[in-house]
């Protein structure tokens, strides 16, 4: 499952591929910093797994879920991004999650672009948000450059945290 789905100008993000993936996407979720605001709790090596099964279960259901995103220029896992529309989510989302060492390096954005742009015109939405925690500015302000706006706010993300979040978003360009 490595076939690249999309191609920037330092990423591409193909499907998640375990035996490539896996140490890197453990590392990124077993950081305090990096999972503050997505959940709230780090993963041990057993929950980072059944995360990543998740993922790719999600894209056999959907036919489509966060990717990994490589850097074209190291080869390195930078993190995942893409859309994803679980049940009892509020709209179909594009979120991203970078790994620590690749952070203010601009590749949220970079990625989060690139899937915005393939979930309008491969996907076919008509919207996308971005579920975002309280406090984590960085999701704010690379929500806001990729031109979406604060839309509503809800108490938790269903069945992920009970924190209160900020829904982002932009409709389709006409």
């Amino acid at each position: 499952m490595t076939d690249i789905i999309l191609e920037t100008e330092r990423l591409i993000l193909r499907h998640v591929d375990p035996d490539k993936d896996f140490e890197a996407m453990a590392d990124c979720y077993s950081d305090p910093e990096t999972m503050k605001y997505i959940g709230g709790e780090t993963m041990n090596r057993a929950q980072a797994w059944r995360s990543m099964a998740m993922m790719m279960g999600h894209q056999q259901m959907r036919g489509f879920c966060f990717m990994s995103c490589i850097e074209k220029a190291t080869g390195e896992w930078v993190g995942r991004v893409g859309p994803w529309a679980p049940e009892g989510w509020p709209a179909p989302e594009v979120g991203w999650t970078i790994h620590r060492n690749h952070w203010r390096k601009g590749f949220a954005k970079e990625a989060g672009r690139a899937c915005i742009d393939y979930a309008f015109d491969t996907l076919g939405w008509d919207k996308v948000i971005h579920v975002i925690q309280d406090g984590n500015i960085g999701s704010m302000k690379t929500a806001e450059a990729l031109g979406s706006k604060r839309l509503y706010s809800m108490d938790g993300i269903p069945e992920v945290t009970d924190e209160f979040c900020w829904i982002y978003g932009q409709d389709k360009p006409l």
